[in-house]
């Protein structure tokens, strides 16, 4: 087989303040043929896609490698120029010789400037460009799953995790599927049901772990090829936002709407216990207060892997005024304290304006006299099996009253995966009473060696959890939780059938 990869992913938050430009890309190791060289997601698929492959004697053909940190809509041109990229690549292999499968590692929810679904936008283009190649696609869970992705694509498969442990597991299943369907062996036909529901969903908890469970013994059904519930990006005002069932069968239309059907009815009846409940920061310190051991708090709406800032100022401020002692934050992303800390040095005492610079949704800035504990360089911490950098970074440690609080500032964007984005700074956090990460639900897979017990907060900020209060304005306002029961209103969804061989889309009800 000849196979042509390529990575391009971002996921979108059309409510943050800034765009997501050519430099985002740069930041995480914008790279052509060398995957194998940057640490991001998308990398870690490639890799994953470039080894199977070659093990089994494949030719590979790598194109463009390209992950960015959540943010805003991508400027148009940069989104162009790197789509371009990858059908320039893709032609010039076809040239060569012919190109038997195509996989990319795409997210799902990345939105440019006029154009709302990037994924099912550069899909066309391959397709049109390509009709009889074999197209592969992994996604985030956090997709957007749209009908233009299925129509293009001939095998779409999403992870099951969140936190995304499994996105190997998947690079594996697509590269099967994608190699058995080129070879004639099965006939790829999807089922796709849209629940009418907007929420997040951490699978390391009930309800959403027992549902995983079902959604991998639906796997085993026969004919069932692969199964997968697109959870959605609540936070992007798109067409396809929501949360919906794909089952991929082996030329059984049926069995592919009767198990989507199935599982979005397991979905739909547990909506209620699906919604976040979290406590509110006063609610979960008085908690924490009383219980043994260390507590991780997650700080979910400074969440960067969302969109937000990773600047928001409310838990410390809330922390600083009760005076907390042995207390671990992080990680702000404040590159001008992180440099001023640099040129001071360890050990020097000095005031510093503390975050809230990124807007409303940030919060005021804190004023602060800190020591400087520790300077790296180059940090870095682990982040669901590779290493993520935050650039320069420094350990400040804030006494206010009779509170002491050790405090990581980093200037990379990024959501706090691992222990060691303390620890790598010299933190010692087995001793600590409280630690706050800025993060939503991937802190989970890390921190659990670490934590008694840990818990996300819901906090002012980017990241809003009343999803029926979002200014949506792409899709009707007919889901839950805006609705209790949309199914009632509209009636149970209709599954919608996409059979390859005919690339043609039917309503089945």
């Amino acid at each position: 087989m000849r196979i042509f990869m390529a990575a391009l992913a971002t996921e979108t938050n059309t409510f943050a303040p800034f765009p997501t430009g050519l430099g985002s890309f740069t930041e995480f190791g914008l790279v052509r043929d060398a995957a194998s060289k940057v640490n991001s997601p998308s990398a870690e698929i490639m890799v994953t896609f470039c080894g199977l492959a070659r093990s089994a004697g494949d030719d590979v053909v790598e194109s463009l490698c390209a992950f960015s940190q959540p943010s805003g809509k991508t400027v148009r041109i940069v989104y162009e120029q790197l789509r371009d990229r990858i059908l320039d690549d893709l032609r010039d292999a076809m040239t060569k010789a012919p190109v038997d499968i195509v996989l990319l590692a795409l997210h799902g929810a990345m939105v440019a400037e006029g154009c709302d679904d990037c994924e099912g936008d550069l899909l066309t283009y391959i397709r049109e460009l390509f009709p009889q190649v074999v197209i592969g696609v992994e996604l985030d869970l956090h997709c957007h799953l749209s009908a233009t992705m299925l129509s293009q694509a001939d095998i779409v498969i999403a992870y099951k995790e969140y936190p995304h442990i499994d996105m190997r597991e998947r690079a594996a299943e697509l590269l099967d599927l994608c190699r058995r369907t080129a070879m004639g062996h099965i006939r790829p036909v999807a089922a796709l049901v849209d629940t009418r529901m907007i929420g997040t969903y951490p699978t390391f908890r009930e309800p959403m772990k027992g549902i995983v469970t079902e959604l991998l013994a639906l796997e085993s059904l026969p004919g069932v090829l692969s199964a997968s519930i697109a959870h959605g990006f609540p936070f992007a005002d798109v067409a396809d936002v929501g949360t919906r069932v794909l089952v991929i069968t082996d030329g059984q239309p049926d069995v592919a709407v009767t198990a989507a059907k199935t599982m979005a009815r397991r979905l739909y009846v547990a909506r209620h216990a699906l919604r976040p409940n979290m406590p509110d920061i006063e609610t979960s310190l008085v908690r924490a207060a009383d219980l043994p051991g260390c507590t991780v708090l997650a700080d979910y709406a400074d969440n960067p892997g969302g969109g937000a800032a990773g600047d928001s100022t409310y838990f410390l401020r809330t922390l600083l005024t009760r005076d907390a002692q042995n207390v671990a934050i992080g990680c702000f992303w404040d590159p001008m304290v992180a440099s001023v800390c640099e040129q001071a040095g360890v050990g020097a005492m000095l005031p510093v304006r503390l975050g809230g610079k990124s807007g409303p949704a940030s919060g005021e800035p804190i004023d602060l006299h800190v020591e400087v504990m520790a300077i790296q360089p180059q940090h870095s911490q682990a982040a669901l099996g590779v290493r993520r950098s935050l650039g320069l970074s420094v350990w400040l440690r804030a006494r206010q009253g009779t509170g002491c609080i050790d405090i990581v500032v980093i200037s990379i964007r990024a959501q706090t995966f691992d222990p060691d984005a303390f620890t790598g700074l010299g933190i010692e956090l087995s001793s600590k009473r409280l630690v706050v990460v800025k993060s939503s639900s991937h802190y989970e897979a890390g921190f659990a060696a670490v934590a008694k017990q840990m818990w996300s907060v819901s906090t002012p900020g980017a990241l809003q959890l009343a999803f029926e209060h979002l200014t949506y304005t792409q899709r009707d306002g007919d889901f839950f939780p805006r609705i209790d029961d949309p199914w009632a209103v509209r009636g149970e969804p209709a599954a919608q059938l996409f059979d390859r061989s005919t690339r043609g889309w039917t309503s089945s009800p």
